[in-house]
């Protein structure tokens, strides 16, 4: 009998320079919910060619300010890259929100992004469009062929950090430096 899934949910997985994946090369994945069946995730340092401006314009949602509109949206992962996510924090109930830790969820209805233009959301979102999934117990496997690292979520590398530094900046947070990672994989 397979080992019981390990509860990642919120935390972040860390490609390894290894992971040669073009989907997954230097990401870093909220792990949203991670069950007996799988695993979803949202990409949280890949911007799309879109903004929230755009995402606003689609759904017909009318309000945000400039400086909302000009926010880029996150590439969440290769899975339902049609769909939007909203990574958020607060204690607000959403019509679909799914708790990933006290006071952050990842919410998939309109409802939340119809707040945030009017100014009445959450107080710090992402907006990503595409998730990423992992079946039952192909993330544990990715975790045993080393390629992936774990670190714990926190609200100033998901909200406030500039994409770019996301990667190092995570992986540092667990006292690894990338720049030191050999980019292949082994086993002793």
């Amino acid at each position: 009998m397979p080992p019981d899934p390990t509860p990642l949910a919120n935390q972040l997985l860390i490609a390894l320079p290894a992971l040669s994946d073009p989907h997954f090369s230097r990401s870093v994945v909220l792990i949203c919910q991670h069950d007996a069946d799988g695993a979803m995730g949202v990409i949280v340092n890949r911007v799309s060619e879109y903004t929230v401006g755009d995402v606003l314009e689609q759904m017909d949602i009318e309000g945000g300010d400039a400086l909302l509109r000009a926010q880029p949206v996150l590439a969440g992962g290769p899975v339902h890259p049609e769909r939007g996510f909203v990574l958020h924090d607060g204690e607000r109930g959403w019509d679909s929100s799914l708790r990933v830790a006290d006071g952050l969820y990842v919410t998939t209805s309109r409802d939340v992004l119809e707040a945030i233009a009017r100014g009445d959301g959450p107080q710090r979102a992402a907006v990503a469009l595409g998730c990423a999934g992992w079946g039952a117990g192909q993330l544990e496997h990715e975790l045993t062929e080393n390629a992936w690292l774990t670190a714990p979520a926190d609200a100033e590398l998901l909200f406030a950090l500039p994409l770019d530094a996301r990667w190092e900046a995570a992986a540092g947070r667990i006292g690894v430096d990338m720049q030191r990672m050999a980019d292949y994989a082994g086993h002793a």
